[in-house]
C-alpha cells in the first residue's frame, strides 16, 4: 500500500528547489525562446503561483529523454512560480518511495487501460485554473524527432475552455534516455534549449485528429528551432542526433518498427 499524503505546496517548492540546484551544480546551459508566449503571471499564494479559474493550461511536452519534464517545469516555475500537475502512469504511482511524491506533488495518476477517472481528475484540474502538463508521444521518441501523439491533450483543452502550450526540449536526452543512461561527463556543462510556442485554443466540436496533428506540428518546429541553436556540432553519425540530419538515431520507419514491437511484446508498458 502506498501513503498518499494531500497535495502540498511546500513538498512541491522542495523538489523543484532540489532540481535547480542539482541543474545549477552540473553546470547546465540552459537557454529559454518563446516565453512571450506565455500567459501574464497570475497572483501569488504565499511562494506558489494560485490557482485561478479560468487561467488553467494544458502543457503540451516533446518526450525525447527522461528528465524533459524537469526542463518544462523550470521555465514555468521561473515565469511564474507555476506548479503543473503531470499525468503519471499508475506504475510510477504505485513505487512506495515515488508515490507518496506523486501524490503529494498533486500530479494525476492515470491508468492507461482505464483512464476515465484521470481523465475527470484532469479536467477539474484545469477548470480550476490548473496546469496540467501532458507527455502527448506517451513514450520516449527514439527517433528524436516528434512522433504521433495521443489525443488527450487536445480534448482535455477543448472540453476545459484552455489553451495549449507547446513546450520543445532539445538536449536534455543526451543526458538521459532510452538505451543510454546518465554520464557525468556527458552531462557536465551540456546545453539544453526550449522553445515555448505560441498557445492553440481548442474550441468544443473541433477536428480532434486534425487538432493533434497540429500540436505535433507545433512541437516539432519548436525542436527544429532548437537545434538551430545548438551550440554541439554532432560528428556524423551521433546517437543523438536525429537520421534525417546525419545522426545515428532511428529512422521514423525504424522507431515506428520497434515501437510496434513493443507494443505486440508488452515491453516497456507503464500502465
Amino acid at each position: 500500500m502506498v501513503w498518499k499524503p494531500k497535495q502540498s505546496d511546500r513538498m512541491y517548492r522542495a523538489v523543484v528547489r532540489a532540481g535547480l540546484l542539482t541543474f545549477a551544480a552540473l553546470r547546465l546551459r540552459v537557454e529559454v525562446t518563446g516565453t512571450d508566449n506565455l500567459q501574464a503571471p497570475d497572483p501569488l499564494q504565499g511562494r506558489s503561483r494560485r490557482a485561478v479559474p479560468g487561467r488553467g493550461a494544458v502543457v503540451a511536452i516533446t518526450h525525447f529523454g527522461y528528465l524533459d519534464f524537469a526542463f518544462a517545469e523550470l521555465v514555468l516555475w521561473k515565469h511564474a512560480r507555476v506548479q503543473m500537475r503531470y499525468m503519471i502512469t499508475k506504475a510510477a504511482a504505485s513505487h512506495p518511495v515515488i508515490g507518496p511524491i506523486v501524490y503529494g506533488l498533486g500530479h494525476v495518476v492515470t491508468d492507461r487501460r482505464a483512464g476515465a477517472e484521470a481523465y475527470a481528475d484532469a479536467l477539474a484540474k484545469l477548470r480550476a485554473g490548473e496546469y496540467v502538463a501532458i507527455l502527448p508521444e506517451a513514450g520516449v521518441s527514439r527517433s528524436y524527432t516528434v512522433r504521433e501523439l495521443k489525443t488527450g491533450a487536445v480534448r482535455l483543452a477543448a472540453e476545459a475552455g484552455v489553451p495549449i502550450i507547446p513546450v520543445s526540449v532539445w538536449g536534455s536526452h543526451r543526458l538521459l534516455t532510452r538505451g543510454h543512461g546518465f554520464s557525468l561527463r556527458r552531462a557536465w556543462g551540456s546545453p539544453v534549449r526550449i522553445h515555448v510556442s505560441e498557445p492553440i485554443r481548442q474550441t468544443p466540436g473541433a477536428d480532434v485528429a486534425a487538432e493533434t496533428e497540429k500540436l505535433r506540428a507545433e512541437l516539432q518546429d519548436g525542436i527544429e528551432r532548437c537545434i538551430e541553436t545548438f551550440p554541439l556540432v554532432p560528428a556524423p553519425g551521433e546517437w543523438w542526433q536525429p537520421a534525417h540530419l546525419g545522426g545515428g538515431a532511428m529512422t521514423e520507419a525504424e522507431r515506428a518498427a520497434a515501437d510496434a514491437h513493443d507494443l505486440a511484446t508488452g515491453r516497456y508498458s507503464r500502465g
